[in-house]
């Protein structure tokens, strides 16, 4: 991409051909049409007012025109004629504004340096920016993702309102390029894996058995994405203290039944491990690291409680990594949900239809929405996330230790109370008359009643009393509590915010 011109953006995207009397759009010039894209946009809102966000607002979309000599309303630029189209600009300020992103610092952030290139292992055509100070990704999609997003953001809206605190993917502008023939529709995102900390391992994760093995020449990269086969060969499972796991897990099935509400399918958990143990070199070294500004943005914060902090928790070591554990290894982990762009259209149920008539239908990728969350979070909450156990010795040892206390003092405690009954049966025994000896001579027949009645009440008060101090000793030898249970995970129901049909009224994104 970096020399070749551009002539079609995103899969399945259709574009004419570049015109000879046209400059080609090459992609030195596409970036720079969306940083000025981007800039125009955003200090043109400045001017409007702040309101609160209306429906209407969802299906807004603005175009102008900017010329490279310049206009009355537009700047010169060095880059080919382009249109720039901003899609719902009140609602993406909204959303910036909600996780503390300053429209100097936005500006800022996309605009003063040339953006940087990834590259893209996925089986998408997508291509991904980043911008110099690790804030923001942002993604090229096609026709039928943005269509799909701008629908999405009425429920979008309503759930960052009842929760902020998400490993979903944080979208604060869509933008459209039109230049020469060639449309590009770019989306700017929050920043899951920060380049400012070398990922030692990276890993796609959707919770399916079918091709996720990473291929040869993804191997052969030198920072390769590798999949869910690879990671069950690779780890034995990330493991987490019980309150950090409980809390990811939380999350995770909160943002699941949020898609699942959606008719979303097909999204991936995007994880980055970074190894404490291991020394970091070149520019991935922790000594390089930025505090991100965004509120909300990094994984630590993504799982919290609904606390609103005034500033960012990360710090400039972690950069809000979760801390983790594999076997001896110290670790801090960096994840976020992604694709989620992928609705379970027509086109999709005959994909997952066909791929059934030749492999076992539960293990494709490609499913319906709520089974593809059940088996997301199963594989999620068993195979990659665990829950560190107490250490088991040290808890039976202590428990054995208590028992065997416990009968010790049992024993001294109920030795004089079995002296004691043999004392007094002996006592009842001698006030017997002679007709004892000859009555029990006879089993078929039993003492007197008045005899019997005062030997029985004897016994049974004495067995009350060796029953009470057997309990209080018990009580006392085990004061020293036993570790508590580890607790499953419950299920928690979310709220349906929108259904997948209540927005369809909502115009398409124009061509």
């Amino acid at each position: 991409m970096s020399t070749a011109t551009i002539d079609v953006v995103g899969r399945g995207t259709k574009t004419s051909q570049v015109s000879k009397d046209h400059k080609k759009l090459t992609a030195a010039a596409l970036k720079g049409a969306i940083q000025l894209g981007i800039g125009y946009a955003v200090g043109n809102l400045s001017s409007k007012p702040d309101r609160d966000v209306l429906m209407q607002d969802f299906s807004v979309v603005e175009s102008v025109f900017l010329p490279s000599e310049g206009s009355n309303l537009t700047p010169a630029h060095h880059f080919p004629d382009f249109r720039l189209k901003t899609y719902a600009p009140l609602a993406f300020r909204y959303f910036r504004e909600l996780f503390g992103i300053k429209p100097d610092d936005y500006l800022y952030s996309i605009c003063n340096e040339p953006l940087i290139e990834l590259s893209n292992s996925g089986a998408s055509s997508s291509w991904f920016y980043l911008t110099s100070d690790d804030e923001f990704i942002i993604k090229t999609v096609q026709h039928k993702e943005a269509e799909f997003l701008q629908k999405l953001l009425p429920g979008y809206y309503m759930n960052l309102n009842q929760n902020q605190r998400t490993l979903l993917p944080k979208f604060y502008g869509l933008y459209c390029i039109q230049c020469g023939g060639v449309t590009v529709r770019v989306v700017v995102m929050n920043n899951v894996l920060p380049r400012a900390m070398k990922m030692h391992y990276k890993y796609d994760l959707k919770g399916s058995s079918y091709k996720r093995r990473a291929s040869r020449k993804e191997h052969a990269n030198p920072s390769p994405t590798f999949k869910d086969l690879d990671f069950q060969e690779m780890h034995e499972g990330l493991h987490f203290d019980s309150d950090t796991y409980n809390a990811l897990m939380k999350t995770l099935q909160r943002d699941c039944r949020v898609l699942e509400s959606f008719k979303i399918m097909d999204y991936s958990l995007l994880l980055g491990i970074h190894v404490l143990n291991r020394k970091s070199l070149g520019r991935g070294s922790r000594c390089d690291s930025r505090r991100q500004k965004v509120l909300y943005s990094t994984a630590l914060e993504s799982i919290q409680g609904s606390v609103k902090d005034p500033e960012p928790v990360a710090d400039d070591e972690t950069l809000g990594g979760i801390p983790a554990k594999h076997k001896d290894e110290n670790l801090l982990i960096f994840l976020g949900i992604i694709d989620i762009l992928q609705s379970y259209r027509f086109i999709k149920k005959v994909e997952h239809s066909w791929k059934s008539l030749v492999h076992d239908g539960d293990t494709v990728s490609v499913h319906r929405p709520s089974f593809y969350a059940d088996r997301f979070l199963k594989f999620m909450g068993s195979t990659v996330f665990k829950k560190i156990q107490p250490l088991r010795g040290t808890s039976s040892k202590r428990k054995r230790s208590s028992l065997h206390a416990a009968k010790s003092v049992s024993q001294e405690i109920l030795s004089p109370q079995r002296e004691k009954k043999e004392e007094t049966k002996a006592q009842s025994m001698d006030n017997l008359d002679g007709n004892f000896y000859s009555v029990s001579k006879r089993p078929d027949l039993l003492p007197k009643p008045a005899f019997s009645f005062e030997f029985t009440q004897n016994a049974e008060v004495d067995l009350e009393n060796s029953e009470d101090r057997r309990a209080s000793s018990s009580t006392i030898a085990l004061d020293d509590p036993l570790p508590p249970l580890s607790r499953s995970l419950s299920d928690s129901e979310l709220d349906v915010y929108l259904a997948g049909g209540s927005v369809t009224g909502f115009g398409g994104i124009p061509g």
